[in-house]
């Protein structure tokens, strides 16, 4: 396990570095720099004046020279300086990587707890009216748009029935600490949460759905009916536990995508993550934050997938895992 473990994070570190490379040339591709962004804004069309802003970020040295120092940088830990927030970009992210956490581990939660009851339920009901029901509920869902759902759910929960808030991470000036605070951010977490895992909850009631009939039909599930033990028995400890592997290799190839979608949900309900950060850092053309978000984002996707790889041998046993 050591060693598989070890390997892994070698292969990640290379992936790491060429997904670094890549976003590095993509960005700088665009169109605009922050020069330009930051001397629009001040009304200045002074070419000596963009060219002394240049100068200070980096960006009239060889785009090459740039490839290499952030390279440099980045194996150190140091993701650059945000000019436009005049801080550190690594200690940008780490301020506003707790809120992102929060926010995706427990949508993810949601998400497979109830994708895997739903897909279960529905199942056991195959052809049925709660089968129907369950799936057609899911595709509602999942065929919505997330900000249109976002909306919704903040319109009806915060300023029609007043259960909820409708933004923000805590409530802003109360001041509130120990348990009080934590049960105040986890009253603004239920909507920005519960929206963002919806969407993902029908994916994985479809695939626990299909694979739990798949693994039915087969031979040892026959010959556990034959011997004798008990409907729930089968279901929990025959089916569901080996149709759960392509769910779980599923989720973890998808671990990344709720973080591309708390970008919209962090929006709308204002919650102060790194999705947020990133939505703000396009439109100002804050280099070194977008990369700096890009590669956290790379590094949180590739540990999603090695933890993914480990959960194989504790779902199923039979798995022997090589490096």
């Amino acid at each position: 396990m050591i060693r598989f473990i070890l390997a892994r994070l070698l292969k990640a570190a290379v992936i790491l570095m060429a997904i670094l490379v890549l976003n590095f040339f993509l960005i700088h591709a665009a169109p605009g720099d922050p020069a330009a962004v930051m001397a629009g804004e001040a009304g200045a069309t002074d070419e000596q004046f963009i060219a002394d802003l240049r100068a200070r970020f980096g960006l009239d040295q060889p785009l090459s020279t740039q490839l290499w120092l952030y390279i440099k940088g980045a194996a150190q830990l140091d993701l650059g300086y945000s000019y436009r927030q005049n801080m550190p970009v690594a200690q940008l992210i780490l301020d506003r990587l707790p809120a992102t956490l929060l926010l995706t581990l427990t949508a993810f939660v949601i998400s497979i707890v109830l994708g895997v009851v739903a897909g279960v339920l529905a199942a056991s009901r195959q052809g049925g009216w709660g089968d129907t029901l369950i799936s057609a509920v899911a595709m509602i869902f999942y065929a919505t748009p997330l900000f249109w759902i976002a909306l919704m759910a903040s319109l009806l929960f915060s300023v029609v029935l007043g259960w909820l808030p409708g933004f923000g991470y805590e409530t802003i000036g109360a001041n509130y600490t120990g348990l009080v605070r934590g049960l105040d951010i986890a009253r603004h977490l239920i909507l920005p949460a519960t929206t963002l895992g919806l969407f993902f909850t029908a994916i994985y009631m479809r695939m626990t759905r299909a694979s739990m009939l798949e693994v039915s039909r087969l031979d040892f599930v026959k010959t556990a009916r034959a011997k004798g033990l008990r409907p729930g028995v089968i279901q929990r400890r025959h089916i569901l536990r080996n149709a759960l592997l392509p769910v779980i290799t599923l989720a973890g190839l998808q671990a990344g995508q709720i973080v591309g979608g708390a970008v919209l949900t962090e929006t709308v309900f204002a919650w102060p993550g790194i999705g947020r950060l990133m939505f703000d850092a396009i439109n100002q053309r804050d280099y070194n934050v977008l990369l700096g978000v890009f590669f956290v984002s790379a590094a949180m996707v590739l540990l999603f997938n090695l933890i993914t790889d480990i959960l194989y041998v504790v779902v199923d046993p039979r798995i022997r895992i090589r490096s």
